[in-house]
């Protein structure tokens, strides 16, 4: 038995990681990729290891990474270890970009997307509640971003715009889905 796995993508302040945090929590079928981030652990938000650049590169040129991307300047990985469930029929959840899907098809074949979405006015509120950005490099972020796939993506939406728990419960409903189509 095989498990499946999910890339769920969306802007920066969609709530992916609550979206994710809640979904594991009420499902211990489901794991949570931990992510390798070029960025200091202090920064806050999901649980990943922070790792420097050269400390990154050493661990992608030994294939540490099941998958890897670069986006927003950070680099970005997946350690096999968190994939390695698949094989025994776990789903693995990780939180993707839409730069990383291309790679993760090629690796993965079966990946399934999940793509959350907000309004820039939510996006806005959360975004500055992290305290992370200014209020223009939250606006420079809202310009540019997109919901765009690369083609050829069967993709399932669910909307991220009220409680976490009504987003929580909107997340587990289309991985509920995703497991009556096999």
């Amino acid at each position: 038995m095989s498990g499946r796995l999910f890339a769920i993508v969306g802007p920066s302040g969609v709530g992916k990681d609550t979206l994710l945090a809640g979904a594991v929590a009420s499902d211990p079928r489901l794991h949570w990729a931990r992510r390798v981030i070029t960025r200091p652990s202090s920064a806050g938000g999901e649980p990943f290891e922070g790792v420097t650049v050269e400390e990154f590169e050493r661990r992608r040129a030994a294939g540490e990474f099941a998958l890897h991307w670069t986006a927003h300047g950070l680099s970005y990985g997946i350690p096999k270890s968190e994939v390695a469930g698949l094989a025994e029929g776990r789903d693995i959840l990780f939180n993707g970009s839409r730069a990383a899907l291309p790679a993760a098809r090629q690796a993965f074949p079966e990946v399934r997307v999940i793509r959350v979405s907000a309004p820039s006015a939510v996006l806005a509120e959360r975004l500055l509640a992290r305290g992370r950005e200014s209020r223009a490099e939250i606006e420079a972020r809202l310009a540019r971003a997109s919901y765009d796939l690369p083609p050829g993506w069967a993709v399932i939406d669910i909307r991220n715009d009220s409680t976490p728990q009504a987003g929580i419960a909107r997340l587990c409903a289309a991985l509920r889905e995703t497991r009556q189509d096999l």
